[in-house]
């Protein structure tokens, strides 16, 4: 049984919250303020976090921010009733999988939820598929409907991180340090280069892009599932 911890101080979202994810069959811990949620999620190791910005105590960017400093890489969803943008990106900044701005369906967070949760159970494989493309680790190499298609190393590195990270939103810093390396003279800009090549030797309308999604002010996520 997976566990979800609720950090979250309104009483009453926490209950409904709560007992919607103990419907689904997950075990549940909550928390009601920053500073309780923080010692559960180190010391409990929870399977997702949903995680509130405003809370007493400790504040979700903070909570955020250790967790990722502390190398906890369980998936993490904000709720957040601000509609700033700016507010948003910071989240995802400092390591938020995903967000949620309130008010928001119940649906939909549980769906969301259970996408970070299956592709956290699944082994880690070579063979990456999304549409018509196969992506193979070992072999290093592409083929979209049974075709090779050439890819450059840095292209191949980029789709591989990617991949690695689908339904994560990353970086443009995030993926140059992982890419090409801290010391690298590349600048975040030219990432945008390098997925405009690959989104020509992947995407079915590169001008529409439905895998290599672009996260306004912040970096690009890759998703595998094309919308209806």
């Amino acid at each position: 049984m997976e566990t979800v911890l609720i950090i979250e101080d309104d009483a009453a979202m926490m209950r409904g919250l709560k007992d919607n994810f103990q419907f689904q069959g997950y075990r549940v811990k909550t928390a009601i303020d920053g500073e309780q949620g923080l010692q559960e999620a180190l010391k409990g190791s929870p399977d997702l976090i949903i995680l509130d910005i405003m809370l007493p105590k400790v504040n979700g960017y903070e909570i955020c921010r250790y967790l990722r400093e502390e190398k906890k890489e369980m998936p993490i969803i904000m709720l957040t009733a601000k509609g700033n943008e700016a507010d948003i990106v910071l989240g995802l900044k400092l390591g938020a999988d995903d967000y949620v701005t309130k008010p928001f369906s119940i649906k939909e967070l549980l769906a969301r939820s259970e996408a970070f949760l299956r592709r956290r159970r699944e082994k880690e494989s070579p063979l990456h598929a999304f549409g018509d493309c196969l992506l193979n680790l070992t072999a290093r190499r592409l083929t979209r409907a049974g075709e090779e298609v050439k890819l450059s190393p840095k292209e191949f590195e980029l789709l591989s991180f990617l991949l690695k990270k689908t339904g994560h939103a990353v970086s443009r810093d995030e993926i140059l340090n992982t890419v090409w390396g801290y010391d690298c003279l590349v600048t975040p800009r030219s990432i945008d280069r390098f997925v405009n090549a690959l989104r020509q030797k992947i995407e079915p309308d590169p001008q529409r892009p439905v895998y290599i999604q672009t996260v306004r002010e912040f970096g690009y996520k890759f998703i595998v599932e094309q919308p209806a």
